[in-house]
C-alpha cells in the first residue's frame, strides 16, 4: 500500500477511535438501572431482532434483571420485565408513571392530541370526561349491553348469509365493533353494506396493517433518522386525516340539532362540555381534540377487539374440545330461545375462562405503550429522571410460567379452580394496569364475551382441513399481534 493510503487509513482509524471515545465518555448511565452498552446514535438496536422483539427483551432481561436500561437511538428506555417490577411501578407508584411515554409514529400523527397520546392536564381531563361520558351511556351497563347485543344479532344475520361455506371472518369481524364504537360515537349503526361504512372500514383496515410493518418500527427505533425513511407509513398520516374528515362531517349535523339537556351520544356530550368551557382559557376541549379523541377511541375500540375475536374463533377451531364444552355451557345456561347478556358470565365459568386464555394467549400487545416518569424518582436502586420512558412488557406477565403452569399452551384451565370455577388472576392484565390501562376495558371485556357466546349459540365452526394443521402463529409482530389469515364454516347450530 502507498504511503497516501496508510496515511488515509491510519487517519480513519484514529477518527473512529475519537468518535468511540467521545462517545463513551459522553455516555453516563448515572444511576439508570443496567443495560447493554449502545452504539452511536443507533443505540441498541442492533441487539433487538424485530421479527422476534419480545424473545430480544426476555433475552436481555435473563442477563439484566427484571429493570434495565435499553438505547433507542440516543434515548435512554427502561424497560420493566415481570409482575412485580410492573405492580411497584404503575399500582404502588402509579402517579409518578402515569405520563404516556414517545412512541414517535404516534407522537407524529396525534401532536398531543386525543386521548391515547395526550400528556400531562390535556390528558386528565379527556380521560376524566370519557371515562365519565361512557359510564353514563353504559359503560358495563344496560345501555351499552343492549347496543352490543343487537350488533351480535346483526353479525349473526350476516354469518348465516355465507351458508355453511368456507369463510375468511375477518371483515364481518371487524365490522361489528366498529359499529358499537360508531353507535356510541354517532348514536346510531351502519348496514355492513353501506357505501359510507365500507369507506371507513378501508381506512381503518389499512392503517391498522401498515402499523404492523418492518418500516413503523425503523421509524420508532430510529427516531433521527425518521424525515429521510422511505416507505408505506407516509400513507397513514393521510390516513389519520380522512378519518378525522369523516368525524368531523358528522361533528357538523351534531351541531346543528345538538340539544345540551339530552345529549344522545358521545359527541353530543363533547360538544356539550365545548359550550360550557367555552370562557375557560385552561380548557382543552377543542374540535381537534374531539376528532382525535374519537379516532382513538375507534384505532382501540375496533381492530383490537376484531383481531381477539379472529384469534378466538382460531383457537376454538384448533380445540375441538373447547368448543364442545362451550357448546354444552351454553345449552345448559342460556339455550337457544333468548339472547346471551352479560349477567350470564357468572353462571358460565367456562366460557369466562376461554375469553380470559384468549387474550392471554394471543399477547395482542407484547410491549404496552409506553409510560413515562412525571418527575425524578428513586425505583429500587435506581434513579429515574424526569420524563424517562417507561417499556412495562405484558409478555412476561401473561406467560409468567408460574402463574400460569403451561403459558405456550392455550389451556382455559389457567383460570379454572378444581371445581370447575372461574379463578381470578393477577397476572391477567391485557388492557396493561395502573392509571394509564385501557379507558374502554369493560366495553371490550363485554363485547368479547357476547359476540363470541353469541356466535357459539347459533353456529358450530367447522375447520377447513384437519384441526391438528391449523397454524395459529401471527402473521407478523409489530405494535400488535397480527392473527394470520383463514377460513372456517358456521353450520347453524
Amino acid at each position: 500500500m502507498d504511503p497516501w493510503g496508510l496515511t488515509t487509513t491510519a487517519l480513519l482509524a484514529c477518527v473512529v477511535f475519537l468518535i468511540l471515545s467521545l462517545w463513551n465518555q459522553g455516555f453516563k448511565r448515572g444511576k439508570l438501572p443496567p443495560g447493554p452498552t449502545p452504539l452511536p446514535f443507533i443505540g441498541n438496536i442492533l441487539q433487538l431482532d424485530f421479527k422476534n422483539i419480545t424473545t430480544s427483551f426476555s433475552q436481555l432481561a435473563e442477563k439484566y434483571g427484571p429493570i434495565y436500561t435499553l438505547y433507542i437511538g440516543t434515548q435512554p428506555v427502561v424497560v420493566l420485565h415481570g409482575y412485580n417490577v410492573m405492580k411497584e411501578a404503575l399500582i404502588d407508584q402509579g402517579d409518578v408513571f402515569m405520563e404516556r411515554g414517545d412512541i414517535p409514529i404516534f407522537e407524529d400523527l396525534a401532536r398531543g392530541q386525543g386521548l391515547v397520546f395526550s400528556h400531562g392536564e390535556r390528558w386528565k381531563q379527556i380521560r376524566r370526561f370519557s371515562l365519565m361520558t361512557l359510564r353514563n351511556f353504559g359503560m358495563g351497563k344496560r345501555s351499552i349491553e343492549q347496543r352490543v347485543q343487537e350488533e351480535a344479532q346483526c353479525l349473526v344475520q350476516e354469518l348465516r348469509k355465507t351458508k355453511g361455506q368456507p369463510t375468511d371472518p375477518t371483515f364481518i369481524l371487524s365490522c361489528a365493533p366498529c359499529n358499537v364504537i360508531c353507535s356510541i360515537l354517532f348514536r346510531d349503526r351502519f348496514k355492513y353494506n353501506d357505501e359510507k361504512f365500507l369507506y371507513l372500514m378501508n381506512l381503518f383496515n389499512e392503517n391498522f396493517h401498515l402499523f404492523n410493518k418492518p418500516w413503523i418500527q425503523l421509524y420508532n427505533f430510529l427516531p433521527a433518522f425518521r424525515a429521510y425513511l422511505p416507505g408505506e407509513h407516509k400513507r397513514i398520516f393521510k390516513i389519520l386525516e380522512e378519518i378525522k374528515r369523516f368525524i368531523l362531517e358528522r361533528v357538523k349535523e351534531h351541531q346543528k340539532i345538538l340539544d345540551p339537556n339530552n345529549p344522545q351520544d358521545y359527541i353530543d356530550c363533547y360538544l356539550s362540555k365545548m359550550q360550557q368551557e367555552k370562557d375557560n382559557p385552561q380548557s382543552e376541549f377543542d374540535l381537534e381534540n374531539l376528532a382525535m379523541t374519537a379516532a382513538d377511541l375507534f384505532g382501540a375500540g375496533t381492530e383490537t377487539t376484531s383481531s381477539t375475536l379472529r384469534y378466538g374463533l382460531l383457537l376454538i377451531l384448533k380445540h375441538p374440545e373447547v368448543q364442545a364444552k362451550i357448546h354444552e355451557e351454553i345449552n345448559r345456561v342460556i339455550g337457544h330461545n333468548r339472547v346471551p347478556s352479560i349477567k350470564d358470565r357468572q353462571d358460565m365459568p367456562y366460557m369466562d375462562a376461554v375469553v380470559h386464555e384468549v387474550q392471554r394467549f394471543i399477547d395482542l400487545l407484547p410491549l404496552n405503550l409506553p409510560h413515562a416518569v412525571t418527575r425524578d424518582i428513586q425505583f429500587q436502586q435506581y434513579v429515574l429522571p424526569k420524563g424517562t420512558t417507561i417499556y412495562p412488557l405484558l409478555s412476561p406477565v401473561l406467560y409468567d410460567s408460574k402463574e400460569f403452569p403451561s403459558p405456550d399452551q392455550f389451556d382455559p384451565q389457567h383460570f379454572l379452580d378444581r371445581n370447575g370455577k372461574f379463578k381470578k388472576s393477577d397476572h391477567f392484565m391485557p388492557f396493561s394496569i395502573g392509571k394509564r390501562s385501557c379507558a374502554g376495558e369493560g366495553l371490550a371485556r363485554m363485547e368479547l364475551f357476547l359476540f363470541l357466546t353469541t356466535i357459539l349459540q347459533n353456529f358450530t365452526l367447522k375447520p377447513v382441513g384437519d384441526p391438528k394443521e391449523i397454524s395459529i402463529k401471527s402473521n407478523y409482530v409489530g405494535i400488535t399481534n397480527v392473527p394470520p389469515h383463514y377460513q372456517l364454516c358456521f353450520l347453524p347450530h
